[in-house]
């Protein structure tokens, strides 16, 4: 028995990266997934990799900035699987600049992904599981630049500080109807972009770590999987940082 046997699971930004490794974690647990991103060919590509390892899986691209194409992702994973049981929020970007030379353009776009796009990730899903009347969990995809800030990230750590903001009170919101609520803050992970980063700087980096190593993909999939699951059924409006320890 997997930990998401009979669960059905939504997951924003996941044709790579972060999302895709969470997709293959969850359906690792017996989960039925639906992949989203806003680019099709490497979704298809994504959907194609989950289902030659035996997954239930199906895509649809999706612009989490617009409420309209929120709500056909979530309706396509109630048509598809019958049901909305979990819902991660973490398709993201990055338009990094200094303040000074920020420009409004960059900042909103920032913002409109991340946080409208969470916003409207965890109304619609909320919507549907109240409507199932069977509860669900729902997870939003934070930074720990949302906690401690980062330079030439106004934006991003603005977005990422609300996106905690939004989870409390959605949380609040939803406990009576059994929607848990939750985040995760995500420190510094190996991803392509840490890959081209200059080995003296990574060293550093890794240096502030009290665990003495980088995170992987997988160390935030198995919180995310923790969260979905009933392992966490008395948890909800909590933010978990997945950090080795750096920042606390």
């Amino acid at each position: 028995m997997g930990l998401l046997d009979g669960r059905n699971t939504i997951i924003t930004g996941s044709a790579r990266g972060l999302g895709l490794a969470m997709a293959e974690r969850f359906g690792e647990e017996g989960a039925r997934v639906v992949l989203s991103d806003i680019d099709a060919s490497a979704l298809d590509e994504a959907r194609s990799k989950l289902a030659a390892r035996g997954f239930q899986v199906t895509a649809l691209p999706a612009d989490v900035t617009d409420e309209e194409s929120v709500a056909a992702l979530v309706g396509h994973g109630a048509d598809t699987f019958g049901s909305v049981d979990v819902m991660v929020n973490n398709a993201g970007i990055t338009r990094d600049g200094v303040l000074r030379k920020m420009t409004t353009a960059d900042f909103m776009q920032v913002i409109q992904v991340h946080l409208l796009g969470g916003w409207l990730g965890t109304k619609t899903a909320s919507l549907r599981m109240r409507e199932q009347g069977t509860g669900g969990s729902i997870i939003n995809i934070s930074s720990m630049s949302g906690k401690v800030g980062n330079g030439g990230q106004t934006n991003y750590s603005a977005a990422k500080a609300g996106l905690i903001g939004l989870t409390k009170a959605a949380a609040k919101e939803g406990a009576r109807y059994g929607i848990r609520v939750n985040a995760i803050q995500p420190g510094f992970i190996r991803t392509a972009m840490t890959d081209a980063m200059p080995q003296d700087v990574l060293n550093a980096r890794v240096a502030e770590i009290p665990l003495g190593r980088m995170g992987e993909p997988r160390d935030v999939a198995n919180t995310a999987l923790f969260l979905a699951s009933d392992l966490s059924s008395y948890l909800t409006g909590i933010t978990i940082e997945i950090s080795g320890g750096r920042n606390m």
